[in-house]
């Protein structure tokens, strides 16, 4: 069965940095087109980021040349490298496996295998 758990959330300062990590369980990455979305208060869940099975990536406009997406196929990690954080980053950060296409429109509801999450608040 493929687990997905984050770490590596907490709280920053504007123009700060953070790495999120993402380790799978049960299976490899390499299978799967793996990726971020994240939940903002008040606002609908949002892919923001994919990297294919080829690592291929893809960035929603919000996040491009800020946040780097990428994955270890010998420890099984994804992992989602944060800069120049804004208030707006604010969210729930969630990783996210399907073993379809990547698709940054796809419902976040519809990705396969999901995390339970890890907060992320940028704040001065």
């Amino acid at each position: 069965q493929v687990q997905l758990v984050e770490s590596g959330g907490g709280s920053v300062q504007p123009g700060g940095s953070l790495r999120l990590s993402c380790v799978l369980s049960g299976s490899t990455v390499s299978r799967y087109c793996m990726g971020w979305f994240l939940q903002a208060p008040g606002k609908e869940r949002e892919t923001i980021a994919t990297i294919s099975p080829s690592e291929s990536t893809v960035y929603t406009d919000s996040v491009k040349g800020r946040f780097t997406i990428s994955r270890d196929n010998w420890k099984n990690i994804l992992y989602l490298q944060m800069s120049s954080l804004k208030p707006e980053d604010t969210a729930m950060y969630y990783c996210a496996a399907d073993p379809r296409t990547c698709s940054l429109t796809r419902p976040t509801a519809q990705w396969y295998y999901r995390g339970q999450g890890t907060q992320v608040t940028v704040s001065s």
